[in-house]
């Protein structure tokens, strides 16, 4: 079974800087579907940060331009690296991953329910 862990969060004052880690049990972010997402209290789960197989990425529109996300292929680890933070971006922050999908057709796609989960890790920004 395939086991996330976060790591690299913690409190850090409006303006700086974390990078947040998960580390996989397996080899799985190489050829998968990965992403980072965030839930702060009262509201929903959101995903702040994708990146496939193909190098392709996407973030959430609040934090273009500030958070980057890559993997490391030989200690199958997943990075989000979080530069300017704002108070806004306090949340618990989860990584998630999944396998490609084969459609009928024979072409590959990322599943929109992702299947692995850490168990999330605290990012608290402070004014």
């Amino acid at each position: 079974q395939v086991r996330l862990v976060e790591s690299g969060g913690g409190s850090v004052q409006s303006g700086g800087s974390l990078r947040l880690s998960c580390k996989s049990s397996e080899y799985l972010f190489y050829n998968g579907c990965n992403a980072w997402f965030r839930q702060a209290p009262g509201k929903e789960r959101e995903e702040v940060a994708f990146l496939d197989r193909d190098g392709n990425t996407r973030f959430a529109h609040s934090v273009k331009d500030r958070f980057t996300i890559a993997q490391d292929y030989a200690s199958n680890t997943l990075f989000l690296q979080m530069d300017d933070l704002k108070p806004e971006d306090t949340a618990m922050y989860y990584c998630a991953a999944a396998d490609y999908r084969t459609a009928v057709s024979g072409a590959s796609y990322c599943p929109a329910q992702l299947t692995y989960w850490g168990q999330g890790i605290q990012v608290t920004v402070s004014t």
